[in-house]
Order: C-alpha cells, then sequence, then structure tokens
C-alpha cells in the first residue's frame, strides 16, 4: 500500500499572488487548479518554516506530491527537509534541484547536510568542487563557514580558525556569521575570553516574524532556465515515492527518517 501524503489545512486568505513572481512564473507549467494548490502550499510553507518546521514540511510535501518536476517546488521540500534535520532527504532534493535548473547555490546547505549526516570529509570535498567557483562571495563565504564547520567535526579547531579567518564577507550579516563561528571555535580551543569579546560584539537575534504578515518573497531561485523543462532530465531515483499530482510525479514520503540529528 503505498504511502499517503498528509494534507494540511490552509487559511482562506493565502492564495498564490503572494509568492514571488519568478516562483509564480515557474508554475505555469501545471494546470491553472493544480498550480494554485500548489502555490498556497508554498505559501504556508514559506510562512511557518521558522515557527514551525514540521508544518512547513507537510505543505512542501503536498506540493512535491503534485508538482515534482518543478524546480522551485522540489527546493520548497528540500529546504523544508533541511530545517526538520531530514539531511539525507535534504540532500537527494538538494542534488535533483541541481539537476533540475543548474543552480550550485545550494551547495552550502547541500555540505552542511552532510555534516548532519556524519560526513564532514563530504563536506569538506563538496567545497572543492569545480561548481563552487561559480558562486557568488555570499554563497562562497556560508560555504566556507560549513566548511570550518567540518574541520571542528573532525577535531582541527586550529584549521577552521584559519579558514574563518580568511573568509571575505561581502555583508555585515555574513560578517556576523563569521564571528560567531570564530567565537564557537575559540570556545572550543578553551580560549573563553577571546570568546567573549567577539560574541559582545554580535546582535541580538531578532525575533521571528509575523508569519502572515503581507509581503512574501519564497525561494526566489535566480537565472531560472526556460519553463518548458524536458521531465527526461529527471533523475528518477530522486523522485518522490507515494501518489502522483498533475505532472505524473510521485510524494516524497511523509514522516521520520533515518537521518542523524547534529
Amino acid at each position: 500500500m503505498r504511502p499517503v501524503t498528509e494534507v494540511p489545512e490552509i487559511p482562506e486568505e493565502i492564495s498564490i499572488g503572494q509568492l514571488d513572481r519568478t516562483v509564480r512564473a515557474r508554475l505555469r507549467t501545471l494546470s491553472k487548479d493544480n498550480a494554485e494548490d500548489v502555490g498556497r502550499h508554498l505559501v504556508m510553507a514559506g510562512l511557518v518554516l521558522e515557527v514551525d518546521p514540521e508544518l512547513a514540511y507537510k505543505h512542501a510535501q503536498v506540493a512535491v506530491s503534485r508538482a515534482g518536476r518543478v524546480d522551485v517546488v522540489r527546493e520548497a521540500g528540500a529546504v523544508a527537509a533541511y530545517a526538520t534535520g531530514r539531511y539525507a532527504e535534504a540532500l537527494r532534493e538538494f542534488r535533483t534541484v541541481r539537476r533540475l535548473n543548474g543552480s550550485h547555490e545550494h551547495l552550502a546547505l547541500m555540505a552542511d547536510c552532510e555534516r548532519g549526516l556524519g560526513r564532514p570529509e563530504r563536506a569538506i570535498d563538496l567545497a572543492r568542487e569545480a561548481d563552487s567557483a561559480g558562486l557568488d562571495p555570499r554563497q562562497r563565504a556560508e560555504l566556507d563557514i560549513v566548511v570550518a564547520g567540518a574541520r571542528m567535526d573532525l577535531g582541527e579547531h586550529e584549521a577552521a580558525y584559519v579558514a574563518l579567518g580568511r573568509i571575505n564577507a561581502p555583508d555585515e550579516d555574513t560578517q556576523f556569521q563569521v564571528d560567531a563561528a570564530r567565537a564557537t571555535v575559540l570556545r572550543a580551543m578553551g580560549r573563553e575570553a577571546e570568546a567573549e569579546k567577539i560574541e559582545a560584539t554580535l546582535p541580538v537575534p531578532a525575533d521571528v516574524e509575523d508569519p502572515w504578515a503581507d509581503d512574501i518573497t519564497l525561494y526566489d531561485t535566480a537565472e531560472l532556465p526556460d519553463p518548458d523543462l524536458d521531465a527526461d532530465t529527471v533523475d528518477d531515483g530522486d523522485e518522490p515515492a507515494a501518489t502522483g499530482g498533475d505532472d505524473g510525479d510521485e510524494p516524497a514520503a511523509t514522516g521520520g527518517d533515518d537521518d542523524k540529528d547534529r
């Protein structure tokens, strides 16, 4: 018997119009009714991702079950799986997204999935791929931060600290991420005073925004290809595994998995 994807409720006021227009454009390959339905689940996944990742995952899985060959839909599924600690599933989905649209922007999250699965060496290998050369400065910095974390996983604290010192942060937010990582490494090295000095300069984490805010930007993928994507480019081994939807794809199974918590 095939697993059934749980379909969570959506408030009446949620509409596809709340999605970023680039995402809406990617859904035009679907029938009008299915595009509206999938779009509303994507909106919900984006709204609740930070406050209720499991609910976001359920919404994303419904979208994937009904539009699994659309790159931004698979991207939503990957991000939600990552947010819930389903690292093996997230890694598979990110790889599928990369094949669908040719983008390498999620290499940092892919590397972090490898860390979550207890494979820091593979996280480091990802950063050495030729594809990483095409990352923009912020994406490259985020990948380097993950690699430093992988060095920490291997007990290579000095190497992690040196790697963080080489990062050229392109903006203030990224620099804060680098500094926070440096403080973590310093604590692991027993240099508490230096860690505290850095932590004193870090901003207080902002409160989670109202999930019912009017302006929503969801999974805006840069430089997307022609929406008339050849479905044969999808690796069937990474396709979801339950009942099919509008475009003939089958949904990823819901519920827990054997992914390892970091």
